[in-house]
């Protein structure tokens, strides 16, 4: 046998060697203390309707002058097809389309460019929520949904709605956003 020529180099290592970790990791870039108004980028919570594990629908209408009085009794209509989609067997004259209807014309009332109604099932209570959410660009000045109004008052529609036959209804305002969300309860 015969020796290697290269006998005297070193082995290669195996794997190749690979370069360190950094020693610690990058950071972003952290704020400026002083901070510029003019960088910052302004934004404000919207009311939003979450439904969860349950049949749901939505739509949205416009609250144009021009639209508005069509739009309380498409959305009744909406519904009604909906719920007769999803097997219920219900009377043209349910109390489902005033109440929709009703509700929508108190969001349309409320001054927004739209309202968005959202409908969802309980179907072992036979029971369905309609949710209406008036949409408004921003707040009114003094931090209502209307303007001049100092508090929102929708004690008559609460009223009203449940002598329409509504279980269960409530309303809430947006503070910061301007709008209203407004809901009824309803047995089938």
């Amino acid at each position: 046998m015969t020796t290697p020529m290269d006998a005297g180099k070193w082995p290669p290592s195996y794997p190749p060697r690979t370069p360190p970790p950094p020693k610690r990791p990058v950071e972003p870039p952290r704020p400026d203390p002083k901070g510029d108004a003019g960088d910052a980028v302004a934004t404000r919570s919207r009311l939003r309707a979450r439904i969860a594990n349950r049949r749901a629908g939505n739509w949205t209408y416009d609250t144009a002058p021009w639209a508005s009085s069509s739009s309380p009794s498409k959305a009744g209509d909406d519904v009604l097809s909906r719920l007769r989609a999803w097997g219920y067997h219900l009377p043209d004259d349910h109390p489902v389309v005033a109440l929709t209807a009703r509700l929508v014309r108190a969001a349309v009332a409320d001054g927004g460019r739209r309202a968005s109604v959202h409908l969802a099932d309980e179907e072992q209570d036979r029971q369905v929520v309609v949710l209406v959410l008036s949409h408004r660009p921003g707040p009114a000045p003094d931090g209502s949904g209307r303007p001049g109004d100092t508090t929102p008052d929708d004690g008559g529609l609460l009223q009203e709605l449940a002598v329409l036959g509504a279980s269960s209804c409530g309303t809430e305002t947006d503070r910061d956003g301007g709008g209203r969300r407004r809901w009824a309860l309803v047995a089938l």
